[in-house]
């Protein structure tokens, strides 16, 4: 596989991997998609900063700032989003979402005695909707199963990523000006 400038390995996006995924299925063809998880560590860090970044791209667009002005922007908002889940979910993982052994994402989850939550994902835009943020999810479904405590998740009003979650079989559980809360209780 190629290497980019940055040492990165080049990832043909999920859009070009042969997906034989309905509408009605969140599963994807996984003989053609390698999907995997591993701890981040502190090599990751420009990639989840960019990462974080992709998740903005939308709002930046609409900002008249210079690059330099988005860029600090960005990178406060990235730090201090990271303090603010290391101290409400201390003991958290932290994991890159791997397609093949190329990085395609984060994911952030905790768990406790009550159950076990989403705390974040993300994928970069080129890997979106192919089935990856439905199989780690999977994971974690198989997880809160297993366990028998519900998976739980904040997903920000009007983010497309709740019917996603709606389609795995979570329910709206509460909701304020911002978020609503999801849940997906344990089958059996």
């Amino acid at each position: 596989m190629p290497r980019l400038e940055s040492g990165e390995r080049a990832v043909v996006p999920c859009a070009q991997n042969a997906m034989s995924q309905s509408p009605s299925s969140p599963e994807p063809a996984r003989a053609n998609l390698k999907i995997s998880l591993r701890p981040t560590s502190p090599e990751d860090e420009r990639f989840l900063l960019k990462l974080y970044a992709s998740t903005r791209q939308e709002e930046m667009a609409l900002l008249n700032w210079p690059e330099a002005r988005k860029e600090a922007f960005l990178r406060m908002q990235f730090n201090a989003r990271r303090r603010s889940y290391s101290s409400s979910y201390p003991g958290a993982q932290y994991r890159i979402i791997l397609l093949g052994d190329s990085a395609a994402g984060a994911m952030i989850d905790f768990r406790d005695q009550y159950e076990v939550r989403l705390v974040d994902i993300s994928l970069l835009p080129e890997h979106r909707n192919c089935g990856a943020g439905s199989h780690v999810i999977g994971g974690l479904i198989a997880e809160s199963a297993r366990s028998g405590v519900p998976l739980r998740l904040s997903v920000l009003r009007g983010n497309r990523a709740a019917r996603l979650y709606e389609r795995l079989g979570f329910v709206k559980i509460a909701e304020d000006e911002m978020y609503l809360q999801m849940e997906r209780k344990p089958a059996g």
